[in-house]
């Protein structure tokens, strides 16, 4: 099973991110949503890297409620 972290974006620069997620900063590429609007704050869900999607700020929380559960 694959996991998709959702991340917020804290600075973006040109198809790369520094996205942060509970404390933990990461450098994220942004080339696979090249064709979406994406703004500092915005969240994501980033696998392998990868930003993969944008989410909104409910799924963000709601997500890592789960994840804390599971863990």
């Amino acid at each position: 099973m694959c996991l998709g972290i959702p991340m917020q974006i804290k600075k973006i620069d040109g198809y790369n991110a520094d996205c942060e997620a509970k404390g933990v900063e990461r450098k994220v590429s942004l080339f696979m949503m090249q064709h979406e609007c994406l703004h500092i704050g915005d969240y994501v869900l980033v696998h392998v890297g990868y930003a993969i999607q944008k989410i909104t700020s409910q799924e963000y929380h709601s997500t890592w409620e789960l994840y804390d559960e599971i863990s």
